[in-house]
């Protein structure tokens, strides 16, 4: 069950979302990742809070917090009224607190999920973020943020190691810190039978102080869509890869919804490239009902035991995987509902369960 409510205060606009539903998917949980002795743990929810004049010249605040079952998120963004022909800039400040399970995460039942290494990561940033005007096909945006990484434990407290007692941090200290100068071109492209899009990601760690990070690291997703008579095919590929300065939390996680399914998160590796290969056919049974098959695979090109303390090799993760399996999608004036059936390399069956674009 959940509780949503706007408020006007003035011009400002204020949405508060509750959302007590996972009491009851806690319950039906067979063994959550992490316990916790607090009743509030169980209640997930969001803040947002919107001002479109805030000084009287049109400069917009916007303010928002979003609370899950094991993370927290802050963003503060401040934008200022430009020319639609120039870059538009959004000032910004963010807080998150999140599980960093992708590379710590310890693959279970035959790697289809991925329980908790007792590794957090508490990342503060603040920048500013560029975003160009679009053209018919082309969109790119750029940002310069200073980033502060703390890897803290499930108890809240700064460390600096893993439970094998290898470093967390590139420093080997308490934390990190980096300025990343980060670009991201995107190109779409439809017509009524196809779909084409591509978006490039570069992000340099800039030099500032001696004991800050430096690195370059690039990510693409490739992705085109056919209809095929009454059916769709879409198929995507993703890649990256990050050389210089590199801390275990950076690599690149491989398995996962989204990913490899039938894989727990980062349970198939974690390595310094990564590439990864989804294709899925639907065919509809009806205007609210379609059927799926699909196919994904991923591997992390060997480069697993590049990252410091090579956590992919002391987890077993074996590098590589394919995942397959059905679905069904259903689609309704209240939201999208999906459901997936996987199953991975070593024959263990997932089913994952997905909700979104619900309606307000």
């Amino acid at each position: 069950m959940g509780a949503q409510k706007s408020i006007h205060a003035g011009k400002a606009k204020i949405d508060v979302n509750v959302d007590l539903t996972h009491k009851l998917c806690a319950s039906l949980m067979l063994t959550p990742f992490r316990s916790t002795g607090s009743p509030l743990s169980l209640v997930i929810g969001s803040l947002y809070i919107k001002h479109p004049n805030l000084f009287g010249g049109s400069e917009k605040l916007d303010v928002s917090w979003d609370k899950g079952l094991y993370d927290s998120n802050v963003l503060v963004a401040y934008r200022r009224p430009r020319p639609e022909w120039l870059a538009q800039q959004s000032f910004i400040i963010q807080h998150s607190i999140s599980p960093e399970i992708g590379v710590h995460g310890v693959p279970m039942d035959n790697f289809s999920r991925s329980g908790s290494g007792s590794v957090n990561l508490s990342r503060l940033s603040l920048g500013l973020d560029l975003n160009e005007p679009a053209s018919s096909k082309w969109s790119s945006a750029t940002s310069i943020k200073f980033e502060h990484v703390r890897p803290v434990n499930d108890d809240g407290r700064s460390i600096s190691r893993d439970l094998d007692g290898f470093p967390v941090t590139c420093s080997g200290n308490f934390h990190d810190s980096m300025v990343v100068l980060r670009q991201e071109s995107r190109f779409a492209k439809a017509d009524e039978c196809s779909f084409s899009r591509f978006s490039l990601q570069i992000e340099q760690g800039i030099p500032v102080l001696s004991k800050w990070l430096i690195f370059n690291r690039f990510k693409f997703v490739a992705s085109r869509g056919v209809k095929l008579g009454p059916a769709f095919l879409l198929a995507s590929l993703t890649g990256g890869s990050i050389v210089g300065d590199m801390a275990p939390y950076q690599a690149f996680a491989i398995g996962g919804l989204g990913s490899v399914r039938g894989y727990g998160e980062g349970a198939v590796g974690s390595g310094r490239s990564c590439l990864v290969a989804n294709s899925e056919l639907t065919l509809p049974f009806n205007k609210m009902l379609e059927g799926a098959i699909f196919a994904d695979c991923g591997t992390d090109l060997g480069s697993g035991h590049h990252v410091p303390g090579n956590p992919a090799l002391r987890h077993g993760k074996p590098g590589s995987g394919i995942g397959l399996g059905y679905g069904l999608r259903f689609k309704s004036q209240f939201g999208h509902f999906q459901v997936d059936y996987a199953i991975n390399g070593f024959q263990q069956k997932t089913v994952y369960f997905s909700i979104s674009n619900l309606a307000s």
